[in-house]
């Protein structure tokens, strides 16, 4: 495990971590207690792929009836949680409501279950860009924010420039598996030439897929040999 720096030990002593969703406080240097974290659904039975929740226990490496019919373009993914219970607090809080600590929390939470798995790190890390007219109205790219964390925690670069999204389409909530596709064909490019051959997709949600997936096909065509993708959260 990585061990905190004196900064990182003196911020801790003068705001010691509390528990974003019941206020105890927080253990292991994260703003969550014991008790929230086991409460947290973990995704521990998913498609071996694209980390698609399963109903109960399966067989190492079962695919989804998805995965089978058409293999997604990136390795695997993995997703920390389930995206329920108090899941899409955390998420909305990080997204929408400007609570970075809450985005530092699940970069952790991430960072975490990538230790546990003992797989073998990619060589940097590329967080889902937002478009320049969403960023500015949000301020903050969470994407990036959960992947700086996990650059520290895991010690990766951050290909934070690397990529772009140069379209700027509707939302992707509402719409259909077929509809999201469509909605994001051309709306990533690849803006500096990669340095790396294995790279992992950071996100905070992955639902149909639509949107690593496509930024999977624009890194694999300009180079990259090998695209996983790492979210913390999964939907069913």
């Amino acid at each position: 495990m990585r061990q905190a720096t004196h900064f990182e030990t003196l911020i801790s002593a003068l705001f010691p971590p509390t528990c974003v969703l019941c206020g105890a406080p927080g253990v292991r240097g994260r703003d969550l207690c014991d008790g929230c974290d086991r409460d947290l659904p973990r995704n521990r039975d998913f498609c071996a792929r694209c980390a698609l929740p399963f109903a109960g226990p399966v067989p190492a490496g079962t695919l989804c009836g998805r995965c089978q019919k058409q293999a997604p373009p990136f390795e695997h993914c993995i997703a920390v949680f389930r995206y329920e219970a108090a899941v899409p607090i955390l998420v909305i809080g990080a997204k929408f409501q400007g609570r970075l600590n809450q985005a530092r929390l699940l970069g952790q939470c991430l960072a975490e279950t990538i230790r546990e798995r003992h797989l073998a790190l990619p060589e940097a890390l590329v967080p889902v860009p937002l478009h320049p007219r969403r960023l500015r109205e949000r301020g903050y790219n969470q994407a990036l924010e959960i992947a700086r964390v996990l650059g520290r925690e895991l010690a990766l670069p951050v290909a934070a420039h690397g990529c772009a999204r140069i379209a700027a389409t509707p939302p992707q909530s509402g719409l259909t598996e077929r509809e999201r596709r469509r909605n994001l064909r051309g709306a990533f490019a690849v803006t500096a030439p990669l340095r790396w051959r294995h790279l992992a997709i950071i996100d905070d949600v992955m639902t149909t897929g639509s949107t690593v997936a496509e930024l999977s096909r624009v890194l694999l065509r300009a180079g990259a040999a090998q695209v996983e993708v790492w979210t913390v959260a999964r939907t069913p």
